[in-house]
């Protein structure tokens, strides 16, 4: 039998699974799933617990613009609620008080390179999903591609990564390519700045489903991330669908998605 305590804390596979064993009544598993919705933090926030069973999501907290002591109350309400939590965009003064504070609940720690970004797990996240390539024009875009892997490894895609990839020199491109080719991803992530080019040159090249994100990289006409922008949603290369601005969170989103129903859809066959 479960404590108060380690009934709230159950997933919803480990609620029908109790039920089924007999470890739960019926009645308590409805009250049990009836959590599975909104929790409400303090009347500033409402956390979509049920989002990671729904869609396959986990929840995401838009650190950027929230006080620290707002990103620690969701955080912990979070992960009593659910095995992982993202926090993207941490501020630089909030950044080690986050991973200090991370620390002190004994939660596991994925950090992205050049990134402010952070993966908060409690249990592994076993890489049973899809495959994800991710790809960078130059190393300026690196903390963008690194919030996509995050996304994505916490909705157990495994990552193939390769960066400074650019059209700069074009020749860079192709090796990882044939990689990624060769490991059958499901997906590719391309995040380019200046004026964006990678992803449609990808797009062209093969027959796998292209993300770009278009970079806040570049400078003079069309800076931060118009001119990608543009190039990019003005591509006459089919294939390729493109997020806004350095949303790495969103391309990761989607990617994952992708990959894991391709995955699926191939164990059932």
């Amino acid at each position: 039998m479960y404590t108060k305590k380690e009934r709230t804390s159950l997933e919803i596979h480990d609620i029908l699974e109790s039920v089924k064993s007999g470890k739960i009544a019926i009645n308590d598993a409805k009250k049990l799933l009836s959590l599975y919705s909104i929790e409400e933090v303090e009347g500033f926030a409402k956390i979509d617990i049920n989002r990671r069973k729904r869609r396959g999501i986990p929840e995401v907290i838009f650190a950027e613009t929230k006080e620290l002591d707002e990103n620690k109350k969701i955080i912990k309400k979070t992960l009593e609620k659910t095995n992982s939590v993202i926090i993207s965009r941490i501020k630089k003064d909030d950044y080690p008080k986050i991973m200090a504070f991370a620390k002190k609940l004994k939660v596991k720690i994925k950090t992205g390179k050049n990134s402010s970004s952070l993966l908060l797990f409690k249990k592994p996240i076993k890489s049973h999903g899809g495959k994800v390539g991710i790809i960078t024009a130059g190393t300026s875009d690196i903390g963008v591609a690194e919030e996509s892997r995050l996304m994505c490894e916490a909705m157990n895609c495994e990552c193939i990564t390769s960066y400074d990839v650019g059209v700069a020199g074009i020749q860079r491109i192709f090796p990882i390519l044939k990689e990624m080719i060769n490991e059958d991803v499901d997906c590719i992530i391309v995040a380019a700045g200046m004026e964006g080019a990678l992803a449609t040159l990808v797009s062209t090249l093969i027959d796998i489903p292209i993300i770009g994100i278009p970079t806040s990289v570049g400078y003079g006409y069309g800076e931060k991330g118009i001119a990608a922008l543009a190039s990019m949603l003005q591509s006459c290369s089919l294939g390729l669908s493109v997020v806004n601005i350095d949303n790495g969170i969103a391309a990761g989103g989607i990617a994952a998605n992708i990959a894991n129903r391709a995955n699926r859809k191939n164990n059932s066959n």
